[in-house]
């Protein structure tokens, strides 16, 4: 059953919610389903949130991006920037402005708040579990995700939902609208996991065109703890020959570049033809120069990342990046639990890239 839609996006994810907006009021035709909201801050960085319309009885769908370094805030004369500590607290002062009034809440959070930190390897914090368990407590009935670091956080709340979406689809659809040339068999095509954590992606997109896969696993100085984490060695790789093959390198994010930048490396080392990088949040978290560089250096073809988060404008005029474009993916989500209907086919869509594999060799041959 269809409810009364209300759509609340945090300053952090406005151009996307505004998107997302448009295009559900053109599917229905009908009105703007946008609650304004703000989170002003007080001179000492207190801040409050505030929203400009009722939401009594009304589904609620929350947007918010948690990576969005690019927003600022004055706190005792000083310009600071926003982190996702910020954005979070954010996000629950609109919750607490709600006033548990409305009928159902949603938090559309594409990356998911401290999704890294994710299990304990010794006396440390375990904060993803924490951030889930608070916003069940104040009465979040479900959050959707993309590309969960680890989708077994499901299992915090087991009573509520936490859907981790796959952008497989999307990723497929932007790599054969830009490539005529792909041979997709297991000859001259593979999926590569850059390390054992994604290789449970890379398993499904191979399975679905078809071909083969080869993993990377990172050999790391455990003695040693350098920026939270022990510094990575050396990449090894498992698998058959890259020789003259096409090479799909897929992780859920680039942070600051240096792993999926060596693995091109490596795969160049190896005789791969052409290699793709795939990743659903481009972070780009030390800029763009190592990029530029293994470009110039030919060590990657291209990259393609979604705007599931904040896009660096100079990322947007690099010749060797390529958008993937996820608002009408979220509004299709919203659009269908608003009307009560199961997202399951949206989460892990297989059979549509199944189709979107054979329609394009279809039109190749």
């Amino acid at each position: 059953m269809e409810r009364s839609l209300g759509i609340i996006t945090l300053e952090s994810a406005e151009k996307i919610g505004i998107k997302v907006d448009s295009i559900i009021s053109k599917w229905r035709k009908s009105e703007s389903c946008l609650i304004p909201c703000e989170c002003p801050r007080f001179a000492s960085g207190e801040g409050k949130g505030i929203l400009k319309q009722t939401v009594r009885d009304k589904d609620i769908y929350i947007i918010v991006d948690v990576c969005n370094s690019s927003l600022t805030y004055k706190m005792d004369g000083m310009i600071n920037r926003m982190s996702p500590d910020d954005h979070y607290q954010d996000l629950k002062r609109v919750i607490a402005a709600c006033n548990g009034t409305a009928d159902r809440i949603t938090v559309i959070m594409p990356f998911l708040y401290e999704g890294r930190q994710h299990r304990k390897t010794t006396r440390e914090s375990l904060d993803c579990a924490v951030m889930l368990r608070e916003l069940e407590t104040m009465g979040i009935h479900s959050i959707v995700t993309f590309d969960a670091h680890d989708p077994r956080m499901q299992n915090v709340n087991p009573l509520h939902s936490l859907e981790s979406v796959s952008p497989s689809l999307q990723f497929t659809q932007a790599l054969l609208a830009e490539y005529e040339d792909l041979t997709i068999d297991s000859d001259h095509l593979m999926f590569i996991a850059p390390d054992e954590g994604a290789t449970q992606r890379v398993v499904f997109m191979a399975t679905l065109f078809g071909v083969n896969i080869g993993m990377f696993y990172k050999r790391r100085d455990y003695a040693r703890i350098v920026d939270g984490m022990n510094p990575i060695i050396a990449h090894d790789f498992c698998g058959g020959s890259v020789q003259g093959m096409d090479c799909i390198v897929m992780d859920d994010m680039i942070s600051s570049g240096g792993s999926i930048i060596d693995v091109s490396r490596r795969l160049r080392d190896l005789g791969a033809r052409r290699i793709f990088l795939f990743s659903t949040f481009g972070l780009f978290t030390s800029g763009l120069s190592k990029f530029d560089k293994a470009y110039e250096e030919g060590l990657f073809d291209r990259i393609f990342t979604t705007n599931l988060v904040h896009q660096k404008p100079e990322l947007l005029n690099k010749p060797y990046y390529l958008t993937v474009y996820m608002d009408r993916y979220i509004a299709a989500i919203i659009d269908t639990l608003n009307k009560g209907q199961s997202i399951g086919n949206l989460i892990k869509p297989a059979g549509r890239i199944r189709e979107a594999v054979e329609d394009y060799k279809r039109h190749r041959n």
